[in-house]
């Protein structure tokens, strides 16, 4: 990730430990769309439990990789909304 935004030289580097919050939106993010896509394929395909299995692993290990800078810049947000600079 950057050190700083572009646009407005907000510092995005944090204390150690400031990002934790974000590794729980990651979580639960990725942990909602393994348990509903399971769900869902399971319902509206014929997929062998196995498989359902194997695509839902697949995805909680690309979700959490595509979802990591996203997640810290919600965080951030959901940081700078509460207390504001």
């Amino acid at each position: 990730m950057r050190s700083t935004c572009r646009g407005c030289s907000l510092r995005f580097e944090r204390e150690p430990g400031y990002f934790i919050g974000a590794i729980y939106l990651n979580y639960g993010l990725t942990a909602g769309l393994m348990i509903g896509g399971y769900f869902a394929l399971e319902r509206f395909t014929s997929l062998e439990p196995a498989s359902l299995l194997m695509v839902c692993a697949a995805v909680g290990v690309v979700v959490p990789i595509l979802f990591f800078r996203h997640a810290r810049l919600l965080w951030l947000g959901v940081d700078l909304y509460i207390d504001p600079p």
